[in-house]
């Protein structure tokens, strides 16, 4: 897919996800980008899939105009994003492509990561999931995350999924999510999961307590809500002792894999974070996890849990459970869960 492509792309799922301005940002960028500048040049010879279900560069490039934009080193371009509906595309367009000369060695640096936007709002995901398992396996969690970033989805069990004749979760959560829930109903009577160990891994963990600003720059500045909500879980994280630690995924899975946790389910998840995983280290965290569920027990179950994308744009949450190792459909949903179709009969 062509860089241009990729940022057409992207403007309709923004478009589609509720944010109109990140949406024309990418379309501008798609349209003008040119060679001849730093900037423009490292996104139009960018290799491989640069689209959202690869190394989604158009999302690197709008997280590193926002950073730009919350730490306050570029006063057009705050001013451009205070009211952006007042200026002209020519206008908007001068502001940005004067950031990408002006700060052009910061936002190559930004874009050497992939965008880490720990949206919370996927935790209603796990939470339906991990009420789902508790009731079936009746026992305590083990939780560990791959590109778990700043650890914000790693406290899901904090938050409460509240839905039409139900809400999960804890009694005074530390924030409540409401997505539009559609398919099968969830059961008031499912037990509330016990999380006995939490533990993450990322490449480049971000610490709630200083990696503020990267969280909060891959979130779309015109969605208010949503900042507010990721900077209440940023604001809780920051109190917890921090639970992800640096390295790679295989590597840290195969090593987790390897201690039992008799009396627990031992739950692996992940949300939007296998794409960014090179072919090897997919391939190894695999194999590692039917290894270990060769040997899962119902007295120790192991559980694999994903929500990723999938053909058609939208993301798939699926759930394998040893001992039996069969992976289940359990809903599909939008990428940042504004809406949620569960698929399972409760």
């Amino acid at each position: 897919m062509s860089v241009r492509a990729a940022f057409a792309l992207q403007a309709e799922a923004c478009a589609a996800l509720g944010s109109p301005f990140t949406a024309r940002l990418c379309a501008l960028l798609g349209q003008r980008l040119q060679p001849g500048g730093a900037v423009a040049d490292h996104q139009l010879s960018w290799p491989g899939d640069i689209s959202y279900a690869g190394a989604s560069v158009p999302l690197r490039l709008t997280g590193a105009l926002h950073a730009l934009v919350l730490t306050g080193r570029d006063a057009d371009l705050a001013e451009a994003y205070a009211d952006p509906s007042r200026l002209s595309d020519d206008r908007l367009w001068a502001a940005l492509k004067d950031a990408m000369a002006g700060h052009a060695a910061a936002i190559l640096r930004f874009m050497d990561s992939p965008p880490q936007t720990n949206e919370v709002r996927r935790s209603a995901a796990l939470i339906a999931a991990g009420h789902r398992l508790a009731a079936e396996t009746g026992l305590p969690f083990v939780l560990s995350e791959l590109g778990a970033s700043a650890g914000l989805n790693l406290w899901w069990d904090h938050y409460a999924l509240a839905l039409p004749g139900v809400t999960l979760g804890p009694v005074n959560p530390v924030l409540t999510l409401s997505p539009d829930w559609r398919g099968a109903p969830l059961t008031p009577a499912m037990p509330r999961p016990l999380v006995r160990q939490r533990a993450g891994v990322d490449l480049n963990p971000l610490d709630p307590a200083r990696g503020q600003v990267r969280i909060l720059s891959y979130i779309w500045p015109d969605q208010s809500e949503r900042l507010a909500r990721t900077r209440s879980a940023l604001d809780f994280a920051a109190r917890q002792p921090f639970p992800v630690v640096q390295g790679d995924a295989a590597d840290w899975l195969e090593t987790r894999l390897a201690t039992p946790h008799p009396g627990a389910l031992h739950l692996v998840c992940h949300t939007i974070a296998w794409q960014y995983f090179p072919p090897g280290v997919q391939a190894r965290c695999s194999a590692a996890l039917a290894r270990a569920g060769a040997s899962a027990t119902p007295d120790a179950p192991l559980a694999h849990l994903g929500l990723e994308n999938a053909p058609g744009g939208n993301a798939e949450l699926t759930l394998t459970l040893w001992p039996g190792g069969t992976r289940r459909h359990l809903a599909d949903a939008s990428a940042h869960c504004h809406w949620i179709d569960w698929k399972e009969a409760a």
